[in-house]
């Protein structure tokens, strides 16, 4: 399946690997509907936020084109979590039933083809910086007590090129930010650790809470207050 994209000609190549609750129709996940426009099965608001800022800065856009409930795109091929069985205390119980030959079959035909766009973009045009922009939940559903109040987090690896100036950037800008929070890019950063890392680009990893930019009026604001953080840091690059 091929991934949404779009074209620019600015060297910024924005990811963004959970911007879909699309499952096709021969997949059946065995899930209570509604639950596909939660943040398990998409990153709430990133596909229309992530358009406007390719248009915003003349950058191109890798956008994931299937549900993470599907397959997750940004892990690794033999992560126990690639296809998950369970997500934020909801059981994925179709993906239970999946065999060895189903599972392969899941990757050839979805995460190989995405990984494989990204690779092929990024040796035709190689990006001075990668941005990857994903959204979090205030909270989750089996940890309720657990606030999360950062309007923005930046994750990173080993690689803080461009996270370190993103975080002093965003506070800057009078935007409550994470070093590496609501969780940490040195657990979870299989498509930067893939794309970016490996390809020793420098890359900007962006977490915005998703009830900033659950509606049109909050995509527009959000996209309006990153698009210069993501000019400046590439510009410094």
């Amino acid at each position: 399946m091929t991934p949404g994209f779009v074209d620019g000609d600015a060297p910024i190549l924005l990811i963004a690997d959970h911007a879909s609750n699309h499952v096709p129709a021969d997949i059946d996940l065995d899930v209570d509907p509604a639950l596909l426009n939660q943040h398990m099965a998409i990153d709430i608001g990133v596909e229309a936020t992530g358009r406007l800022l390719c248009a915003a800065l003349g950058m191109a856009g890798i956008f994931g084109p299937v549900s993470r409930l599907v397959i997750d795109l940004n892990r690794e091929e033999g992560a126990a979590g690639l296809i998950p069985h369970e997500s934020d205390g909801f059981a994925i119980s179709g993906n239970t039933l999946l065999t060895a030959e189903g599972r392969h079959a899941r990757i050839e035909r979805f995460w190989r083809p995405y990984h494989a766009f990204i690779a092929d973009r990024i040796a035709a045009h190689r990006p001075k910086l990668i941005v990857s922009l994903h959204s979090f939940t205030p909270r989750l559903a089996t940890r309720p007590e657990e606030q999360r109040p950062w309007q923005v987090g930046v994750l990173y690896n080993q690689d803080d090129r461009a996270a370190l100036p993103g975080i002093a950037a965003l506070r800057a800008a009078g935007i409550v930010t994470g070093d590496n929070e609501p969780y940490s890019g040195k657990v979870l950063n299989a498509t930067m650790n893939a794309h970016a890392e490996g390809n020793g680009i420098p890359y900007l990893g962006l977490e915005v809470r998703q009830d900033l930019i659950g509606d049109d009026a909050g995509v527009a604001l959000w996209a309006q207050r990153l698009a210069p953080v993501i000019g400046a840091v590439a510009a410094a690059l």
